[in-house]
C-alpha cells in the first residue's frame, strides 16, 4: 500500500452511485478513481495502481467475479470489496472464495462501507505484516506462543478449536466462508456442521455470551468472520 491517502478505486456502471461514492470516501480523506468496465480495472491492479478496489458484480464488460479471479490470478492482493444488488448468498460466496475481502450488498450506508474498507485494510497490513499478538476487545491471541486470554485469564482450546480461531484470527476483519475454513483446518470439503460444532466451542471459551456473540459474526449462509474492535 501507498505511503500517502489511501487509493480507492471505484468499479460501477451506475453514474449515481459513483457520485455517492466519491463524495461520501473523498470527505474522509481517500483519492477516488472511478471506472464503470471491468477489464481496466484488471490492469491498474496488476499495476499496483490503487490500493483498494470496490466492486459491482454486475457491469458491462465482463462479471465481477471473473475480475476478482483474474486479478487474484494475477498475483495481486489488493483489498476488494464487492458492491452489489445481488443479495443470494450464492453470489456473496463465489466473490469470497475468489479471493473478495467483503461483501456490501445495495442499498447500503456509507457508514457501513467506510466500516469495511478500515476492515480491509487492518486485515492486509495484518497479512503484510505477521502482527504476533492479536487483540480485540477483552480477547488477546499471542500466535506466536498459541496463548489464548479472555478477560485477563487463559483459556485452553483443544488443537482443532485452536486452528479454527487462529484461521479467523489470522484473516481478521476478513469473512471466511464456510469452504474456506473446512478446507484450511480440515483439508477437505467435510461437512459445514462439523465446523458449526467446532464454532460454537469456541464461542462457548471466548464470548461473554454465546448466544449473542461479539467477536465470531455469523455472515447467514455464508461463514464467519472474526471482528476488529475499532
Amino acid at each position: 500500500m501507498s505511503a500517502g491517502p489511501l487509493r480507492v478505486l471505484v468499479v460501477d456502471d451506475e453514474p449515481a452511485i459513483r457520485r455517492f461514492l466519491r463524495a461520501g470516501l473523498s470527505s474522509q480523506g481517500y483519492i477516488v478513481s472511478e471506472l464503470e468496465e471491468g477489464l481496466p480495472a484488471i490492469d491498474i491492479a496488476r499495476r499496483k495502481g490503487t490500493d483498494l478496489i470496490v466492486l459491482d458484480l454486475g457491469l458491462p464488460d465482463i462479471d465481477g467475479t471473473e475480475v476478482i479471479n483474474r486479478i487474484r490470478s494475477g498475483g495481486s492482493s489488493v483489498p476488494i470489496i464487492v458492491l452489489s444488488s445481488r443479495s443470494d448468498e450464492a453470489a456473496k460466496v463465489d466473490a469470497l472464495d475468489l479471493g473478495a475481502d467483503d461483501f456490501v450488498t445495495k442499498p447500503f450506508g456509507i457508514d457501513e462501507l467506510l466500516a469495511r474498507i478500515r476492515a480491509a485494510q487492518r486485515h492486509r497490513l495484518q497479512q503484510e505484516g505477521e502482527i504476533p499478538i492479536f487483540r480485540s476487545g477483552d480477547l488477546t491471541v499471542d500466535l506466536v506462543r498459541r496463548i489464548v486470554t479472555v478477560r485477563g485469564e487463559e483459556v485452553k482450546f483443544s488443537p482443532r478449536e485452536y486452528a479454527v480461531l487462529r484461521l479467523l484470527v489470522q484473516h481478521a476483519g476478513k469473512v471466511l466462508t464456510h469452504k474456506m475454513i473446512l478446507r484450511e483446518v480440515w483439508g477437505s470439503d467435510t461437512d459445514v456442521q462439523y465446523l458449526r460444532i467446532y464454532v460454537r466451542a469456541v464461542r462457548q471459551k471466548i464470548e461473554a455470551d454465546p448466544e449473542r456473540p461479539v467477536h465470531i459474526l455469523t455472515e447467514t449462509g455464508v461463514g464467519y468472520r472474526l471482528r476488529i474492535n475499532d
